[in-house]
Parts: C-alpha cells; sequence; structure tokens
C-alpha cells in the first residue's frame, strides 16, 4: 500500500488524483474500519489511517473516508476551538481547496465562502495568488495551506493575502518542513530539473525550500506572524485519536491595521 500511494502522488499530477482518487481510497478505507482512530473532520473511525508521502510514507496519515491529512485534521480543530470560524458566517478566501473541507466550509458560510485556484478543478475562482482579484478588506479569513512552497514570489503572495483580509482578520498560512530545517529559506529558480528540485525542495514542484525564518517572511508581507503550538497543548491520547504530529506548528497571519 505503501509503495503504491507513493508512486501515485508522486508521478500522477495533483488535478486528476483530485477527480478520481476519492473513490478508490474510500473502497481501500473499508478494509481499515475499527475505533483506534477518529478523523474529527468527517468523524469516521478507523483502526489506522492510510500511509501517506511521496518518498518515505508516514503511517497513519490519510483519512480513507474525506482524504484529510495530520494538517488538515490541525487546521479543522484548530479553527473550531481557536477562533470562530465556526461559530460565525464569514467571508473566507480558500486558495487551492482541499476536498475534505468545501462542502463542511460551504455548509457553514454559504456564498462568502470562496475557492480559488490557478488549475484546481475544485475551485470556483481561477485565480493566480499573484494578483488576488478581489478589492482591499473583503475577507474576514484566508486558508492556504502547503501552497506557499509551489509559488514564484511567496511574499508578494502574502501580501495580497495581507491587502483582501479585512482589519483583524487572520491566514492561515502552513508550509512544509524538510529536515535538516536550515536557519534561512533557500530558493534557487534556476533549478528547473523535477528530480532536482525533488532533491534539494522535498517535492519536485517545489521551488524554495522553507527554514527557521519563515515568520519573518510573514512579517516581511506586512501581517503580523504568530506561530501556535496548539497541537501541543493537546492530550496525546488526543493526538493519536485524531492522528496528529506532536510538534507541528500552526502558522497564521493577522492583518493589523
Amino acid at each position: 500500500m505503501k509503495k503504491i500511494i507513493s508512486w501515485l502522488i508522486r508521478f500522477v499530477p495533483r488535478k486528476y488524483l483530485q477527480r478520481v482518487g476519492g473513490f478508490g481510497v474510500r473502497v481501500i478505507g473499508l478494509f481499515y474500519r475499527g475505533s483506534a482512530v477518529t478523523c474529527p473532520v468527517c468523524e469516521t473511525s478507523y483502526r489506522t489511517l492510510l500511509p501517506y508521502g511521496r518518498i518515505n510514507p508516514r503511517p497513519n496519515a490519510l483519512c480513507p473516508n474525506c482524504l484529510s491529512l495530520e494538517r488538515h485534521r490541525l487546521i479543522w480543530l484548530y479553527l473550531k476551538e481557536k477562533t470562530n470560524f465556526f461559530g460565525s458566517k464569514l467571508h473566507v478566501l480558500h486558495i487551492a481547496p482541499e476536498a475534505c473541507f468545501i462542502k463542511r466550509f460551504e455548509k457553514v458560510h454559504g456564498d462568502n465562502y470562496i475557492t480559488a485556484d490557478i488549475e484546481s478543478p475544485l475551485a470556483k475562482v481561477k485565480m493566480d495568488i499573484h494578483e488576488i482579484p478581489f478589492a482591499e478588506n473583503t475577507f474576514d479569513a484566508v486558508l492556504c495551506n502547503h501552497v506557499l512552497e509551489h509559488v514564484r514570489d511567496d511574499i508578494q503572495a502574502m501580501r495580497e493575502i495581507n491587502r483582501v483580509l479585512k482589519p483583524g482578520g487572520f491566514a492561515i498560512l502552513q508550509i512544509p518542513f524538510f529536515n535538516p530545517v536550515p536557519d534561512t529559506t533557500f530558493e534557487d529558480n534556476t533549478i528547473t530539473d523535477p528530480r532536482e528540485r525533488e532533491r534539494i525542495f522535498g517535492q519536485d514542484d517545489h521551488v524554495r525550500k522553507y527554514g527557521h525564518d519563515y515568520p519573518k517572511r510573514i512579517e516581511q508581507a506586512g501581517l503580523q506572524a504568530i506561530e501556535d503550538d496548539f497541537v501541543n497543548t493537546l492530550p496525546e491520547a488526543t493526538r493519536q485519536k485524531f492522528g496528529l504530529v506532536k510538534g507541528e506548528i500552526l502558522y497564521k497571519g493577522v492583518k493589523v491595521k
């Protein structure tokens, strides 16, 4: 199973996996049903979640039902327990929307929930994150999960996110880190070979390897950077139940004015 999933996510374009991958994974999930772990997004329980990863698949990572990963389940719990995301009808921009979230967020926010991406078939709006086609001070929240490592200019993208946020609004700005994590983010746009990008940046469609300076990059875009160790405040039994990773920091940018 690990080898199959690794091959699929390395060599099948994401837009095709988004269209057809869910059905096959759900069928596999029928053989994993149990009660040891529960996905908080779809509330489905399994004896274990599926492995997921390009080279060394992580165990207990992928929910067979809604396709959530550890980061999606962390974001869901954080939004539920630490924000008013589920308690109020907000204006939300979701960049590169994940299938596990779309219908559930639409149910909460209705037409105020806008999905956008440059190529995803799941998005309502085709959009270049470097030039977001919405007016200043439009959104209460922006969700941008594992996107910035793919874009030409991440700081310009975050400036655009800052521009369209309302004062006091927040953005979830998760990115991947690969060990060893450098002190300073490394990027080199002359590296174009897919295998070389995978070796240096961790994935063949990444254009930078983030370092410990990531919060400074968020602030360079004009946002207040918040590093929240919310997952570490949860009991170990809760992390195991929901398939979360201890130590995963949640990065949030807040528009201060």
